[in-house]
């Protein structure tokens, strides 16, 4: 089977969109210009399949379509409020359902780089204004009064100077034979009714009351459920398995060689299907499977880390950003600071495992399941069955959490190959070991960094080389010699300005062990470098941390972001055994500041007092949503600073399960109090930005108020 692609970058999903309805139907592809609009009258029946965001049926009922994955960070709130708004529809009014995959129709569908908002949401406002703006022409026609005279509101057209009013399903008919506006007027930010208000969420109650179908919930007539064991080393091979003894336990269909497709490589393992998941997962204890493990390197943890220490000091570095000549500023000067920051693999551990229902017939297949890309899914099934695109159905339900690992194709490819081979539906569930240890993981990485300080206090010079895994130069045919470009994410842009000589590198680390996307992906551990750094040379240069990042970052959104973390965290109140640490970082169109305060309680021990975080992400859709995501990021990163990581021993994963890969607790989360930053800048992401600044801001504060700098992360708070 040919690979998929997945070098593709995460910072540009969306490509294309548009909106339809059973009898209102407007679609548009890029650039999304004026003359790109087209109208497309529907079939008078229901629930016709075009490209749609919007369907307005006869009898007004208005259904918003999602086009993107839900899985906790609120995209099955945001998207329909921001096209209510510009529709003028109450949400209360509306239903909302998920897409499916469909490239096609609705560009592209990956919920990833905090793209959602960001990469739709001028095009969904023009688009919802431009249906609103048809419905209210109809209505002025059908009045035979003027346009100007008329205005929308809560699903309806009403006539100013009679109060005469339309519902749109009584408009829709006629609003479809129109020409569509070569230009509309988006209302005013202070004008809006839903955008920007702290409304609650669509999917809570259906969540509460049980309503809500994730992908373990969905059930097909004929099911069967597998569980499969796989190669604890990755890309080891099926030798033999005692499949005649398993198939003689209760309930037992199948047993049966899989495989699922990672990076190129068909990563193999052994599926038991039986009737009920209990019976499967019982059965899979009795399987016994002899692996052939050669041809591959068998590394532990110490290994992987000497490895890339060993890049480093070897000078195998690839050279991705410079500006001036570094190594001479670098010699020249009087104040040197130099260091090395360490950060481990980590798992997804998605509350809800992996799971996936795949249904493939002889000239069609569907899918089901918590799925992050279900165009992907849809591109890559059809490739794997030698089909058309088309002839492939992928439906999302809600997901347990997704961090990017259900973004990725080999969990659907592999319950595809079960029901191929068995010829009827399946379940495939992963258990938590399974989903733990079996990857792809965040890639652990190494930062050599380097910097000089002029006699004015500003950076003379600064370098960061990193050594890891390239997460877009994995499998067959990849090229494993190319740099890592986004060793630089992260970094705040103004100082690529501000800093007169720079250089940043990569030292591309090949292994066995397959790496991918994890929130904020290298974001989360770049930005414990660049600004555990920032902070060392702060300190070399004598000034105020905060102070010493504002004099390189110049005025406008980030002067401002400064100012704001300094009045909300009284920063400049700062107590005597109070520890305060800073870090700011810039990671998919968003600017966030946070601030981390820690103290020692009555046992000596180092506890985190309160975290302010101020979230600059331009426009923006739900204020509740935003903190709520700031917040699961501050805690996911606590976790990855303080709790857990992955570990390998002879080429294996060793933490299986939550009772060696700790997760952070209730007793652990410190207050956390997050603000919005109100500008006129683009839409930025929010379900990731939040993540990166925070343990650099931990760890600075521990030395604020210790005097101990952390370089090795996780580190124990106990410890300190």
């Amino acid at each position: 089977m040919k690979s998929i692609d997945r070098s593709i970058s995460r910072r540009t999903f969306i490509k294309a969109g548009g909106l339809t309805g059973v009898a209102l139907t407007l679609g548009f592809s890029l650039p999304a210009r004026a003359e790109d609009f087209q109208v497309q009258h529907a079939s008078e029946a229901g629930g016709t399949e075009l490209n749609a965001w919007i369907s307005i049926d006869a009898t007004g009922k208005v259904t918003l379509t999602n086009h993107r994955a839900e899985m906790g960070q609120g995209s099955f709130q945001s998207v329909p409020q921001m096209i209510a708004e510009e529709l003028e529809v109450d949400l209360q009014q509306v239903s909302v359902v998920f897409a499916p995959g469909n490239g096609a129709r609705y560009g592209d569908q990956v919920t990833g780089g905090s793209s959602t908002i960001r990469g739709s949401y001028e095009r969904l406002l023009r688009l919802s204004a431009s249906a609103r703006e048809m419905l209210t022409e109809a209505a002025a026609k059908k009045w035979e009064v003027p346009v100007a005279q008329c205005y929308a509101e809560s699903g309806a057209v009403i006539h100013r100077p009679s109060g005469r009013k339309l519902g749109y399903g009584e408009l829709v008919a006629e609003a479809s034979k129109l020409p569509v506006p070569k230009q509309v007027t988006l209302k005013d930010p202070r004008t809006y009714k839903l955008i920007r208000k702290p409304l609650p969420r669509l999917d809570n109650p259906q969540k509460i009351n049980g309503q809500a179908i994730f992908g373990t919930d969905k059930r097909l007539p004929g099911m069967l459920f597998a569980v499969v064991e796989r190669n604890p080393r990755f890309m080891g091979k099926v030798k033999s398995f005692n499949g005649e003894e398993v198939m003689k336990l209760p309930g037992v269909k199948h047993v049966l060689r899989v495989e699922r497709e990672v990076f190129g490589n068909l990563l193999e393992g052994v599926a038991v299907v039986a009737d009920s998941t209990w019976a499967a997962l019982q059965a899979r204890k009795a399987l016994k499977v002899e692996w052939d493990d050669s041809g591959f390197e068998h590394l532990n943890t110490a290994q992987l880390y000497e490895r890339m220490r060993e890049m480093l000091k070897g000078g195998k570095v690839l050279n991705v950003r410079t500006q001036g000549n570094f190594e001479n500023a670098f010699e020249r000067a009087e104040k040197k600071v130099e260091a090395l920051y360490e950060t481990p693999y980590e798992s997804h551990s998605n509350m809800e495992p992996l799971n996936c229902i795949a249904h493939v017939k002889e000239d069609s297949c569907e899918i089901w399941g918590p799925i992050q890309g279900p165009d992907w899914i849809q591109g890559a099934v059809a490739e794997q069955l030698k089909m058309a695109p088309e002839k492939v159905t992928v439906n999302m339900t809600f997901l347990g959490g997704g961090l990017g690992r259900k973004a990725f194709t080999d969990y659907p490819h592999e319950a595809v190959f079960i029901s191929k081979a068995i010829k009827a539906p399946v379940q495939v569930l992963w258990t938590r070991e399974d989903d733990m240890t079996a990857g792809p993981f965040r890639p652990g990485m190494i930062y050599q960094c380097r910097g000089a300080v002029s006699r004015g206090g500003r950076i003379a010079a600064f370098e960061v080389n990193a050594a890891g895994q390239n997460m877009s130069a994995q499998g067959p045919g990849a090229d494993k010699t190319r740099y890592n470009g986004e060793v630089v994410d992260g970094m705040l842009k103004p100082y690529f300005e501000s800093i007169p000589h720079y250089r940043f590198g990569d030292a591309p680390l090949d292994v066995p062990i397959p790496v991918m996307w994890w929130r904020s992906v290298y974001a989360s551990t770049n930005a414990f470098a660049f600004e555990s750094f920032l902070d060392e040379m702060a300190v070399a240069a004598g000034k105020d941390p905060l102070d010493f990042r504002a004099q390189h970052l110049g005025e406008g959104r980030y002067a401002a972001l400064i100012e704001k973390l300094k009045e909300v965290s009284k920063w400049s109140s700062r107590q005597k055994n109070e520890g305060y640490g800073v870090a700011i970082s810039e990671s998919f169109g968003s600017v966030v500041g946070e601030v981390c305060k820690v103290v020692r309680n009555q046992a000596g021990k180092v506890r985190i007092e309160k975290v302010w975080a101020v979230m600059d992400c331009g426009w923006y859709v739900n204020p509740d949503i935003i903190r709520a995501q700031v917040e699961g990021s501050v805690i996911m990163a606590l976790g990855a600073a303080t709790k857990h990581a992955t570990t390998f021993a002879d080429g294996k994963a060793v933490e299986k399960n939550f009772d060696s890969y700790k997760m952070t607790r209730i007793a652990d989360a410190p207050e956390i109090e997050v603000h919005i930053m109100d500008n006129q800048e683009r839409a930025g992401g929010v379900g990731e930005p939040g993540l990166p600044p925070f343990t650099a801001a931990l760890t600075n504060a521990i030395f604020d108020l210790t005097g101990k700098r952390i370089r090795v992360l996780p580190f124990s708070l106990d410890e300190v």
